[in-house]
């Protein structure tokens, strides 16, 4: 865990958060949408396949903008990252479940346009996924070390910033 001066810890980071996960979101979706759109002709789950591929991609940018512009940690890349994985990993399996419920589901009811059903859970599942991540990023990925001497007593690796 990465050490964050208490000042970096307020209003402004959900702010921040805010700003970069709308940006991800923007990125993740239109991202999925693309895949989707290119994928379909591969079966009528193609919207899983482009919601894992997506979302995969995705994490990765978010990182990035949470580590540098939100938390501002100046931990490990590697474990950071690997946390983060693990936090939107819970949010792509939810969102995997919840598509081939969901997808059906809108099939059935937006009759005059049965092929927006896979966009339209896409996007009510992102909105679930940004509201839980918040927290798990707050508290597993980046979360605040409280004893901040015990890196120092193991030294620093190759993805350590200075």
């Amino acid at each position: 865990m990465s050490e964050v001066p208490p000042g970096q810890r307020s209003v402004g980071q959900m702010g921040r958060y805010l700003l970069v996960g709308g940006f991800n979101t923007v990125f993740g979706y239109s991202l999925f949408a693309l895949l989707n759109f290119c994928l379909q002709g591969i079966g009528s789950y193609s919207y899983m396949l482009a919601s894992l591929l997506s979302n995969l991609i995705a994490i990765t940018v978010a990182f990035l903008g949470y580590k540098w512009f939100v938390f501002k940690t100046k931990g490990n890349y590697l474990k950071e990252w690997i946390r983060c994985v693990a936090v939107y990993s819970t949010g792509m399996l939810l969102t995997l479940a919840g598509l081939p419920i969901l997808v059906p589901l809108l099939r059935r009811s937006l009759t005059q346009r049965p092929q927006a059903a896979p966009y339209v859970a896409a996007a009510i599942m992102a909105v679930v996924t940004v509201i839980a991540s918040f927290f798990g990023h707050k508290h597993i990925s980046f979360a605040v070390k409280t004893n901040p001497e015990a890196d120092k007593a193991t030294g620093r690796s190759f993805f350590t910033e200075e």
